[in-house]
């Protein structure tokens, strides 16, 4: 049987720039788009644009320009947007397209026929922003419960649809079908809101009032409401209702929206498609705000807004996807930060994954002629097949971030088992079998690249042209060890992750002095050099095994343009012993010995006399 998948994020409202809510649900539909391609789904991704109403069209008048020349651009800046992000949709609708207008005056008509709609006055409490009326309980100190800003009481005549009547309805479906709307609190949220009355929904504007919009087929002087006219592009963009696309993919819709935009999803869509005979979709996936560093709602006013695209320019596209990925438990307001970022691009994707790719390429050339080796049986490693099966359930579930970690928790195996076989002193005793573990580690590298390519696809290709591997992925390959091919790499492979470097605010000369209280925190000690050698994956580092008397210490050090390991045994050198051990391309350095350096000019700051290793330097 088929396996099929289809994903839609929500069509975005075109008053406003692409920000990182939008960036965010994107990223995540496109996750999903690709890791059910890699599993071999017949995958459908849609995306698009919402470009009638009245809010749309004040701020065309506000630029003084038609709608339509308006929506233009502005649908354009979101196309963008997407390609920046690397996001591989299948379809972006708009709808002021002809496709998607004639679905919708199609689906009205049925509707009207049916007896479903109505024409009638209300009064109410209507935001512009939202588009959409509010009564007095859910307004949040008498503001709109999402922009914060005043609503406006108005009367007029409109046609309604017969919403009230499908409560009853769907009431019993969410209880018939719990996963429908995940999280599962969010599906709680939309059954207290159906336990009272939800009236009935104005589906039509006054044409004299709102000329931006697709106009009723029974009555010319209305326009179609824009929830009405918005959420049908779900199934307009598949060519409803005879389309082959619509037949294949609508049965399994997984969409992805913002908790802002839940009741128009959960309530008015449901209903609407029940009326219009048209089956329900599978999922209703809710995200949850993304906070500002200081854990409140984003606000330019607040000045904590976090631009995405500042950060793709510093970072990269797919750091960003990783980071938003990984940080964020999908449906929980998170806060977000640059500071955040910086550190699992760091930690995760620079000194864990980057630089493992770097040290086995070094490794290749070193001990194996810059060659894959031939394949051998996985040992520890070839756990790394049984991934794909545990991260499944996770990303069915949206627990992405978790997902990912399981996945970077692998990539940590990895480091560890190059750190205990050591192929550089393994080299010396048995060559074959340090080329054996070599290939281990390419091999779980390609596992791991596999299922981090969803979340980083170009740095995952990347990482798998610098090993030579093949580039084309399945998940169904990740289930199998010894797939890496016997082969050269190439000689030159850029770093995958470069570090950043942090940006120091200047000081002023009065504050640049410390005091003794600081100084007395660095703790300086006599060591001695017991043996030294050449890091096996840098040229300007020395490994150095160091006494302080009751204890040894490794300590990773720039200093082999100026000494070699051998003339360095037996010196005393000064050792900040307090220092927090840090990785050096891949060797834990237990701290940093003294140097002066003047130009190209470098020298040891060493011990005289007899004075015992541990000794603490006053």
């Amino acid at each position: 049987m088929e396996k099929v998948f289809y994903v839609t994020t929500p069509i975005y409202y075109v008053n406003a720039e692409p920000h990182l809510g939008h960036a965010y649900t994107t990223v995540v539909a496109d996750f999903l788009a690709r890791w059910h391609r890699l599993d071999g789904y017949r995958t459908f991704f849609l995306t698009g644009t919402d470009e009638h109403g009245e809010t749309v069209y004040r701020a065309a008048q506000a630029a003084g320009e038609d709608p339509k020349a308006f929506v233009d651009r502005v649908s354009e800046r979101f196309k963008r947007a997407w390609d920046l992000l690397g996001v591989a949709y299948d379809d972006f609708i708009r709808t002021t397209e002809e496709r998607h207008k004639k679905v919708v005056q199609l689906v009205l008509k049925k509707v009207y026929e049916a007896g479903d709609i109505y024409y009638g006055e209300y009064e109410g409490l209507y935001c512009v922003s939202c588009e959409r009326f509010y009564t007095e309980k859910e307004l949040v100190e008498g503001l709109c419960p999402i922009h914060g800003r005043p609503v406006e009481r108005r009367r007029e005549g409109n046609y309604f649809f017969r919403m009230e009547k499908y409560r009853a309805w769907l009431v019993d479906y969410l209880r018939e079908n719990p996963d429908l709307i995940r999280p599962e609190g969010y599906r709680n949220e939309v059954l207290a809101m159906l336990a009272e009355p939800i009236g009935d929904l104005s589906i039509s504007r006054p044409k004299s009032r709102v000329p931006w919009g697709i106009p009723l087929p029974w009555d010319q002087d209305h326009v179609t409401y824009v929830w009405f006219d918005a959420l049908l592009n779900y199934v307009s963009a598949l060519g409803y209702p005879e389309g082959e696309a619509y037949r294949t993919f609508w049965p399994h819709a997984w969409h992805l929206i913002g908790k802002d935009i839940l009741k128009p999803h959960a309530v008015f869509w449901p209903t609407m498609l029940k009326a219009a005979g048209i089956p329900m979709y599978r999922h209703l996936n809710v995200g949850g705000f993304l906070l500002g560093p200081d854990g409140r709602k984003m606000s330019k006013t607040l000045g904590n807004v976090v631009d995405p695209f500042a950060l793709l320019e510093k970072y990269g596209r797919d750091a960003v996807r990783y980071y938003l990925l990984r940080e964020i438990p999908y449906g929980q307001d998170t806060p977000v930060s640059e500071e955040a970022l910086r550190t699992r691009y760091e930690a995760d994707l620079a000194d864990d994954l980057g630089n493992l790719v770097q040290r086995t390429r070094a490794m290749l050339f070193r001990f194996a002629e810059g060659r894959i080796p031939e394949p051998v049986a996985g040992e520890e490693l070839a756990e790394g097949t049984g991934l794909a099966e545990r991260l499944r359930p996770l990303v069915r579930e949206l627990k992405f971030h978790m997902a990912l970690e399981e996945a970077m928790a692998y990539v940590k195996a990895l480091n560890r088992y190059i750190n205990e076989k050591k192929p550089w002193e393994l080299y010396r005793k048995d060559p074959e079998a340090a080329r054996a573990a070599l290939y281990r580690v390419v091999e779980g590298l390609r596992i791991a690249s596999t299922l981090l390519t969803p979340a980083m696809p170009d740095k995952m290709a990347e990482l798998r042209r610098a090993l030579g591997l093949k580039e084309e992925v399945s998940l169904e390959e990740a289930e199998r060890w010894g797939l890496a091919e016997p082969r050269p790499i190439p000689e030159e492979a850029p770093v995958l992750f470069p570090k950043k470097e942090a940006k120091v605010e200047a000081k002023p000369k009065e504050e640049a002095w410390i005091g003794i209280e600081d100084f007395a925190k660095v703790e300086l000690r006599v060591a001695e050099v017991l043996a030294a050698e050449k890091h096996p994956n840098a040229d300007r580092l020395l490994v150095l095994r160091l006494s302080l008397g009751g204890e040894e210490r490794t300590v990773v050090s720039g200093i082999a343009k100026w000494y070699r390991p051998e003339e360095l045994v037996g010196k005393k050198v000064v050792l900040v012993a307090n220092l927090k051990p840090t990785k050096l391309r891949g060797i834990e350095s237990q701290g940093m010995i003294l140097a002066a350096q003047e130009g190209e000019a470098l020298a040891l700051v060493t011990v005289e006399g007899e004075v015992s290793p541990g000794a603490v330097v006053r």
